[in-house]
């Protein structure tokens, strides 16, 4: 009688990142200084300072004078409120103020709505060392859009040895030994109308701890290699529809020799997984072999999968199928 069995998981085994990723202000203004449309204002000074927190703080407690749990790892962002604030107190008691909000380890300042930083406070910077952006941006709209910006460059990442595509709305990581034939599937794949988003390495990201994003290396985006042809721009050959930037991963597929895999699963009641970076994604392992359409399976296994995200599982019903008719006669 089929019974569900037990969920193993296979655990990645790229290297895994061994600390947390250090954030400099020239990382953050390199990445983000379009986006975020930030310039800089005064000296190129303290850009070497790390931001330890992704996310923003205001200062406005500080710029009062209360320190307790004032937030000095993240990136201080100077809105409406704290430049009205400052423009309300003397000269004196307005330097001071803001000699001892630098004289804390900030990383840097932000200065929203395109406010401009008074001289006698940007000498202060200066002199402390901290960088001064500006950004044109509502204040909100800039902490909203520099979060998520941090959140991405703090993220945990790995790099995974395989082929990512983008298979009705199911992102499919294609692993297996070298020569077993993954950008051929990969390629057969785009040729039935799906994308390209990485080939043979993927760069993979856990967000907020719930999902994994993969992407490719930059030197090798929307290229795939084909042993005897070389290297395709494959926006070039199949149109800018057959590729894509990034995608969630929700299934691993492994391809391994027929001789070399012990057992097939021939019924799909035995669900495996293959853990990265602390999260598990369904895994299967297919066969090679001479004969196969193996773009063909792939393609029909993230279709099953993407039914599986609906909540039909063709193998638990079939299995549940089958148990009502040997109960309904007397099959024991």
């Amino acid at each position: 009688m089929p019974e569900q069995r037990g969920t193993p998981t296979i655990t990645s085994t790229s290297d895994q990142p061994k600390s947390a990723p250090v954030i400099t202000v020239e990382n953050f203004y390199s990445s983000h200084a379009e986006k975020l449309q930030m310039k800089l204002e005064g000296p190129r000074v303290g850009f070497h300072r790390k931001i330890r927190e992704p996310t923003i703080n205001r200062p406005g407690l500080a710029l009062s004078g209360f320190y307790t749990y004032f937030a000095e790892k993240r990136v201080q962002v100077l809105g409406a409120a704290e430049h009205s604030y400052l423009k309300s107190l003397t000269p004196k008691t307005r330097v001071k103020r803001f000699r001892d909000l630098c004289a804390r380890k900030i990383p840097c300042l932000v200065m929203s709505r395109g406010f401009h930083l008074a001289p006698d406070l940007l000498a202060v910077t200066a002199e402390a060392q901290i960088a001064v952006l500006r950004t044109p941006m509502i204040t909100m709209k800039f902490i909203n859009a520099a979060t998520i910006a941090l959140e991405m460059d703090f993220s945990p990442t790995v790099t995974e040895f395989g082929s990512m595509v983008d298979i009705l709305g199911v992102g499919v990581l294609i692993r297996g030994s070298s020569g077993i034939g993954k950008s051929e599937c990969v390629l057969g794949l785009i040729e039935r109308g799906y994308s390209l988003v990485s080939d043979d390495v993927t760069r993979i990201t856990r967000l907020e701890g719930r999902e994994l994003m993969a992407t490719a290396p930059d030197l090798t985006r929307n290229h795939i290699e084909v042993r005897g042809i070389g290297i395709i721009n494959v926006a070039s050959v199949f149109g800018i529809g057959s590729i894509r930037i990034e995608k969630r991963l929700d299934l691993v597929v492994t391809l391994k020799d027929w001789q070399e895999v012990e057992s097939v699963d021939r019924i799909g009641l035995d669900r495996e997984f293959y853990e990265i970076l602390g999260l598990q994604v369904p895994h299967l392992t297919i066969p090679v072999r001479p004969g196969r359409d193996m773009a063909r399976l792939i393609e029909v296994a993230a279709m099953d999968q993407k039914l599986k995200g609906l909540g039909h599982d063709s193998a638990i019903q079939f299995n549940a199928k089958l148990l009502n008719l040997m109960e309904h006669r007397g099959i024991k």
